[in-house]
């Protein structure tokens, strides 16, 4: 490493919701072989995973891929065990998730990225942060211990890091933050120690710039920043048009610039 490089901070950055449509899926693998993104999510439910798969074949072991646990999308309500946000979250609160059948759930959707990638996630997370809800994480853990033994992927904790804390990012984390942290700790899986990147997904690409760069200031060392970056803006996408600004500004020469003021260098996690 040079002399900068090990005076930085490593922080990973995350492209969520890998195969959830072409576009999404392009413009990851895009920024994965530029060295704009060191992780990506994926939507294992998605019809289109078994083909977008071979987009990532050239990235392996370059960057972390792991699993985007899903119970809100359209692809878990056809998959039949799928529901709204505030249905799910309304679950979670009023009792939890029944651990058996989710064990059953997140298994499946193991299954189902371990089919294509030939190989465990490297870490698992959530879509919409379920991974954090009451009865799934119960499961989350027991499964991860039973499957995978002293090799586990590590989780993603959903709770921003101080100066980076909105109203959002306090909902996010209340529903769960705390308690996916301790039973993981309790079995021993390593945890990222922060998740910034929360915002509301409106505005332009300058002000997806300026929220970067506080990000980036603010990350602590071996936290996560997710992004929602594509190609192209997809009309039947509800944030078609922030994924394609955070593409923009992600594949741009700003990007760069921004990293190296903050003294930020992308890196991968570790189990």
């Amino acid at each position: 490493m040079t002399r900068q490089q090990v005076d930085s901070k490593g922080v990973i950055l995350c492209a969520d919701d890998f195969a959830v449509h072409a576009s999404a899926s392009l413009g990851i693998a895009k920024l994965a072989t530029m060295r704009r993104i060191s992780a990506t999510s994926v939507m294992v439910l998605s019809p289109r995973w078994p083909r977008d798969v071979a987009l990532l074949q050239d990235l392996r072991g370059r960057i972390d891929v792991g699993l985007h646990l899903d119970w809100t999308s359209e692809f878990a309500l056809s998959a039949g065990h799928g529901m709204s946000l505030g249905s799910a979250m309304l679950k979670a609160v009023l009792g939890g998730f029944d651990v058996g059948a989710a064990r059953g759930v997140i298994e499946r959707q193991l299954d189902a990225f371990e089919a294509q990638w030939q190989a465990a996630p490297d870490y698992v997370d959530g879509h919409q942060h379920v991974q954090q809800f009451a009865g799934i994480r119960d499961a989350l853990v027991q499964v991860l211990s039973r499957r995978y033994g002293e090799r586990k992927p590590y989780l993603r904790i959903s709770r921003a890091p101080r100066g980076a804390v909105d109203l959002k990012s306090r909902v996010i984390a209340a529903m769960g933050a705390s308690a996916l942290e301790n039973i993981a700790m309790n079995s021993d899986i390593t945890r990222s120690p922060g998740l910034l990147g929360i915002y509301d997904f409106s505005g332009n690409e300058l002000r997806y710039a300026g929220q970067m760069a506080h990000w980036l200031n603010v990350a602590p060392a071996g936290s996560i920043i997710m992004c929602h970056p594509a190609q192209a803006a997809e009309p039947q996408d509800a944030i078609g048009v922030a994924r394609a600004q955070e593409f923009s500004y992600l594949s741009g020469a700003d990007f760069p610039a921004a990293l190296t003021r903050a003294g930020v260098r992308l890196v991968r996690g570790g189990r």
